[in-house]
C-alpha cells in the first residue's frame, strides 16, 4: 500500500494533518472539533476508531481543541512531550492516554519513525515534526517565530514539507482588528513566520530530494492565498527549485491526498 498524506486543514482556526502507512494511521495535531474531524477523514473513507496514534507539536487550541472528543472517547494513545501534556490538560482540564517522549529523541509508531524537534514558538515546549515513512519523510513546521539552524537541519531530509506563511507583514500591521501586543506577538521571535520569512527559510532548507511543499497556517485576516504563493513562487524561481511542486494549505477543506 501506498503511504498517503492528507493536510485536513491549517490555519488559524485549525490545524490537522492525516498520515498513513502500512502499520499506522496517524493524525498530526487535532485542532478541530470532533465532528470536523470526523467528517474531514470522511472523505478519505477514514474513521477516528482506526487510529493508532495522534502526534501533537503543542498545546494552543487551534491545535488540541478535538483531543477530548477523539483521543479521550476512543482512547486513542497521545505523543507528546511533559510539557505539552501538562499544558492542554490543564486547558482542556481532562486527562489523557499518552506516550511521552523527550523533545529531540525519535521513537517508532508502527513502521513510521518520528523524529521530534524543538521549535521557537510561543507555548510550553512546541516541537516539530519530521515523520520518516518507507516511502520518504514528511516535515513539519507550523507554528514556528524565526527559522533556526536546528529545524534546518532536522527537517531537511525531508521530501515532503509543511511550512507556515502565516501573515504578510503589512497586512498584520494595517489590520484593524489585531491589538497592537498581538501584532507584537505574532511578529517576534517566537510567534509566527511571515511570507517572506517562510520563502527564506525554504531557501535554506531546500534539497533535490524536497519534491512537495505545503504553505499553511495562513491567516484569513492578514494573508491571502495569492500573496503567500507568488512570494514563495518567486523565491523558488530564484534558486531554481523547479523540481518542487508547491500546494496551498486551506483552512476550510482537505488538500487533496498525496501518494508517496
Amino acid at each position: 500500500m501506498a503511504v498517503k498524506f492528507t493536510i485536513l486543514g491549517s490555519g488559524s482556526g485549525g490545524n490537522c494533518a492525516y498520515l498513513e502507512t502500512d502499520e499506522a494511521r496517524v493524525l498530526v495535531d487535532a485542532g478541530f472539533s470532533p465532528r470536523q474531524i470526523r467528517q474531514r477523514l470522511a472523505t478519505l473513507g477514514r474513521v477516528p476508531e482506526n487510529l493508532t496514534a495522534i502526534l501533537v507539536t503543542h498545546e494552543h487550541s487551534d491545535h488540541v481543541q478535538g483531543l477530548i472528543g477523539i483521543a479521550a472517547k476512543l482512547n486513542i494513545p497521545i505523543y507528546c512531550n511533559r510539557a505539552t501534556k501538562e499544558a492542554f490538560e490543564f486547558q482542556l482540564q481532562t486527562k489523557f492516554n499518552c506516550n511521552l517522549f523527550n523533545t529531540g529523541a525519535s521513537f517508532e509508531i508502527g513502521d513510521l519513525l518520528v523524529d521530534a524537534f524543538t521549535i521557537p514558538h510561543d507555548a510550553q515546549d512546541p516541537v516539530g515534526y519530521l515523520l520518516r515513512t518507507p516511502a520518504g519523510n514528511i516535515g513539519f513546521v507550523t507554528d514556528i517565530g524565526h527559522m533556526t539552524k536546528l529545524v534546518i537541519e532536522r527537517v531537511r531530509p525531508a521530501n515532503v514539507l509543511v511550512l507556515e506563511s502565516n501573515h504578510d507583514v503589512k497586512m498584520l500591521r494595517d489590520c484593524p482588528r489585531r491589538s497592537w501586543s498581538l501584532k507584537q506577538r505574532i511578529l517576534g521571535r517566537h510567534g509566527h513566520l511571515s511570507n517572506v520569512a517562510a520563502a527564506e527559510a525554504a531557501a535554506q532548507i531546500m534539497s533535490a530530494e524536497l519534491k512537495h511543499l505545503y504553505l499553511a497556517h495562513l491567516s484569513r485576516e492578514c494573508n491571502k492565498p495569492e500573496l503567500a504563493e507568488h512570494v514563495m513562487a518567486e523565491q523558488l524561481h530564484h534558486i531554481g527549485a523547479k523540481h518542487v511542486q508547491m500546494q496551498i494549505a486551506a483552512q476550510d477543506a482537505p488538500c487533496a491526498t498525496l501518494e508517496l
